[in-house]
């Protein structure tokens, strides 16, 4: 059995982090989120897979290549224009001619979980879709079922019929792409898979699998922080780097080979430290921080639950909690990021010009790549600053700042 892994989307909402990056490339407990996938359909069984590229898309075959390195055989279908999700599945004909699985390249989920539905579609050998069970299913295309079956799939209802949602992953026959011939646009003007789905249950069984455990569907930035946490909290302990008398290291902790933990160090697992991070002396590593490829953090710093991506540097007297940091960046003294508002109340974003409730009550700042920081900068809660921005001394950055800014 093949699968077909949906990675071709810009990520629009995840800007600033994929402004230079595929979004499928972001970076989530020390290697990039849809790894974790290929990992995860792997360990079901399935070593033949291919990816729906788009966007960058030669970033994406670069890293994952022909995937020996993983113990799978990768192959690419590109969608040159994306016409929406039934359009994308329909990129396969002729590619893929026996039964297969789909799966959504921003959806997070156990591992067990996606072994569990490829069994139960290996067994029955009939169309199913994984559903989720969410408390507010408004946002999502909402599942109504009978007896195990589809009935119908209605797209962010007002009044949803049940808190069931799609949950991005199906078990699929060779028949879909007939279907998908017949499906018509959108009022979006896009060829909706969820509409394919529709048709397909009012001429066959469609049956109705419920995913138990984690399931994130990456959407925004910070959501990356979620599936950082539950992902961080599945690692194993392997020092493999360098670690001077005088550090501490406590826990289920990763240290890639060549990465050093100067002394005085204090880390507290799950904590990812990739190749070539130089950490310490006297810094608090707190759980749920994962640093990305050649990331320094020097003396008197403290991170605690962000992803800091390759190359950034935040070298002294700093504290990063609950922070997405894109790459290359580099911190002043003193700069200090805020999580945590006075009234202790949800942090809101504001992200593409809407004020957007994040559900954390713990969040920092969302930073894309090449931003710098000055001495004693500040940062307040929810803040979002593009790529290339500049936060001067003793300046504080809030709300959404755009590309290339100077803030003074």
């Amino acid at each position: 059995m093949k699968a077909l892994i949906l990675a071709a989307g810009e990520g629009t909402r995840l800007r600033p982090l994929t402004s230079n990056k595929p979004k499928p490339l972001l970076t989530v407990a020390g290697k990039p989120y849809l790894a974790h996938l290929v990992q995860a359909l792997k360990d079901a069984g399935i070593k033949e897979q291919t990816i729906l590229v788009g966007w960058k898309s030669n970033k994406v075959r670069e890293f994952f290549g022909d995937g020996q390195h993983m113990g799978v055989d990768l192959t690419y279908l590109e969608q040159k224009d994306r016409l929406g999700t039934a359009n994308a599945v329909g990129v396969a004909e002729g590619f893929i001619q026996e039964d297969f699985v789909c799966v959504n390249g921003d959806v997070v989920m156990a591992p067990e979980s996606v072994a569990e539905l490829v069994t139960a579609f290996q067994k029955d050998r009939r169309p199913i879709m994984g559903t989720v069970e969410v408390p507010d299913p408004s946002r999502f295309g909402v599942v109504e079922q009978k007896d195990g079956k589809l009935v119908h799939i209605w797209e962010k209802p007002s009044n949803p019929p049940s808190n069931l949602i799609n949950g991005g992953i199906f078990g699929l026959t060779p028949e879909v792409f007939d279907l998908i011939h017949r499906t018509e646009r959108s009022s979006r003007g896009e060829y909706e898979f969820t509409d394919t789905l529709n048709m397909m249950s009012t001429e066959m069984d469609v049956m109705v699998h419920r995913i138990v455990g984690e399931w994130i569907d990456v959407g925004y930035p910070w959501e990356l922080l979620r599936a950082n946490e539950y992902l961080m909290g599945r690692l194993q302990r392997d020092v493999r780097g360098t670690v001077e008398e005088g550090a501490v290291i406590k826990g289920n902790v990763v240290v890639e080979e060549g990465a050093l933990i100067r002394s005085g160090s204090y880390i507290e697992g799950p904590v990812y430290i990739s190749k070539r991070c130089d950490v310490g002396p006297n810094c608090y590593i707190r759980p749920s921080a994962c640093l990305g490829e050649g990331v320094r953090v020097g003396n008197a710093v403290e991170v605690k639950n962000s992803i800091i991506m390759q190359g950034t540097h935040v070298p002294h007297h700093n504290y990063i909690g609950d922070s997405v940091i894109g790459e290359r960046c580099n911190f002043g003294s003193g700069t200090k990021v805020a999580n945590l508002r006075f009234d202790d109340r949800a942090v809101r974003v504001s992200t593409r010009g809407q004020i957007v409730n994040s559900g954390r009550r713990k969040l920092g700042a969302i930073i894309g790549d090449d931003v710098k920081t000055g001495i004693n900068a500040m940062i307040e809660p929810g803040a979002i600053i593009w790529e290339g921005t500049i936060i001067g001394m003793g300046a504080l950055a809030r709300g959404n700042i755009g590309p290339n800014s100077r803030v003074l």
